[in-house]
């Protein structure tokens, strides 16, 4: 695979981040309904209009009890300044408020909406403020008449507008349709979403489809499947799946960093937990082939099963390997071997009797070194010639035929033996389990996040 392979990429069109953008501003869309209910009271305090604005969509309305709480509490903040607290009217919103207040500790309004902790908090700010267990008590004692003579009015509506009347308004009731659920209205918003993106996933399915012979509509739609969690009106938040791939396709905005940091040090552990398994799964299974007699199967060649290609590949990997030492490496190291040849010869013909009787005779004592000189040339060259010659030679390559399969059947005769296969089968299987055992400990003692940084190294090399 060459650099221009490995450094295709998606096509970038205008189109695909068009489609990325509606999908991006989608999962947004998704993600603000999926967070409004736990965060409404931070979207409340700083965003009003937004809630506002959004709480008819979850169907949520002012609860009720708290809304006419908050309705005469600021009754009285309008006519105390006109009329003080010893009028009659004053009087009523008091006693008003402080039923209401025992009321709300009774009936707690904040258990329709789950909102306990909310309810807790007030409870113990009422409590502290007038440091009694009691929060009745302490709600019957702020909205009386001495209270507020004592520590002013003003003083006491601050405390309650600082407070309290945050935490009261933070409560809501949500309507319930005919099934007994919440009403929730986003699939309102959602539909348009979800028409779009039915129409684009078919369309371009069919595109790819009608463009490809090896695949069919079916087949495409199949292939893009994480698309079609797009069109799911339920489990949304796995739109984020789709609306990744879109991103990083389209080259909205640049992913890899992105991608290689969440992804990092999960597929760095189960990179290493799958290789462990994969190389841990493969030994094994060698080690019970072999103890299943896989090798005398591998070594009969009338063995019945299932073969690729050509049979008796013994003879043809062995005929291979002649050849191959034949044509390619005796060549290369014909030096080497005609000075072995030589030296082997030479000190077989100096051991020789004739050697030694003309080396004592006088006047002849160099004729022996130099026959013996050019003797071990010639037979160096013609052992070499013979090697060549006899492969390459019709008749000589017969009798190397011959030679292999005799070689073959006799090596595979003597393997058949029961003790040989045996002691083989015992002394592989014993090598499997040294390796299995040592790629173990090399993997725990290896750290798999320099690999996969050594990965990614090569990977932005290549691309």
């Amino acid at each position: 695979m060459n650099n221009q392979q490995l450094t295709i990429k998606p096509k970038k069109t205008l189109w695909g981040k068009a489609i990325a953008i509606i999908a991006l501003i989608n999962l947004v869309l998704v993600l603000f309904n999926l967070s409004y209910l736990p965060f409404r009271d931070i979207y409340l305090r700083y965003t009003p209009v937004l809630v506002h604005l959004y709480d008819p969509v979850k169907g949520i309305e002012p609860h009720p009890d708290t809304e006419i709480y908050l309705d005469t509490v600021q009754q009285l903040k309008q006519q105390l300044p006109q009329v003080g607290l010893t009028s009659p009217s004053s009087q009523q919103l008091l006693d008003s408020l402080q039923a209401q207040s025992i009321a709300l500790v009774e009936e707690n309004p904040f258990l329709a909406a789950n909102k306990l902790g909310t309810f807790a908090k007030l409870k113990r700010r009422m409590q502290y403020r007038f440091q009694t267990r009691s929060v009745t008590e302490a709600f019957t004692q702020f909205w009386s008449e001495e209270y507020l003579n004592r520590v002013q009015p003003t003083t006491a509506l601050d405390f309650f507008a600082d407070k309290i009347e945050p935490l009261l308004k933070t409560n809501y009731y949500r309507a319930i349709d005919e099934n007994g659920l919440y009403v929730d209205n986003f699939w309102l918003i959602d539909i348009f979403f979800v028409v779009f993106f039915a129409v684009e996933y078919l369309g371009r399915t069919f595109w790819v489809a009608r463009n490809r012979d090896d695949l069919n509509w079916w087949d495409a739609m199949l292939r893009c499947w994480y698309d079609a969690l797009m069109l799911i009106p339920i489990w949304r938040w796995l739109r984020i799946l789709p609306v990744t791939v879109r991103i990083h396709k389209s080259g909205l905005f640049d992913m890899e960093k992105i991608l290689a940091q969440i992804t990092h040090e999960p597929a760095a552990y189960l990179s290493q937990r799958a290789s462990l398994f994969l190389i841990t799964q493969l030994l094994n299974q060698s080690q019970e082939a072999l103890d299943n007699g896989a090798l005398a199967q591998i070594l009969s060649p009338s063995s019945s099963g299932i073969t690729v290609g050509e049979e008796d590949k013994i003879n043809q990997i062995i005929d291979r390997l002649i050849g191959v030492t034949i044509y390619k490496v005796l060549p290369e190291v014909q030096p080497d071997l005609e000075a072995l040849l030589h030296h082997s010869l030479k000190g077989a013909l100096k051991e020789s009797d004739i050697y030694q009787a003309f080396k004592n005779i006088p006047g002849l004592s160099s004729l022996p070194k130099e026959a013996t000189e050019q003797l071990a040339d010639y037979l160096a060259q013609a052992t070499y010639d013979v090697l060549i010659n006899s492969y390459t030679d019709t008749e000589g390559k017969i009798i190397f035929d011959r030679l292999s399969d005799n070689f073959a059947s006799t090596l595979r005769q003597h393997l058949k033996d029961r003790a040989t296969q045996t002691e083989i089968q015992t002394l592989l299987t014993d090598l499997l389990e040294e390796w299995k055992l040592n790629y173990i400990k090399g993997s725990h003692q290896s750290n798999p996040e320099e690999t996969l940084a050594e990965a990614e190294k090569i990977r932005e090399r290549v691309s």
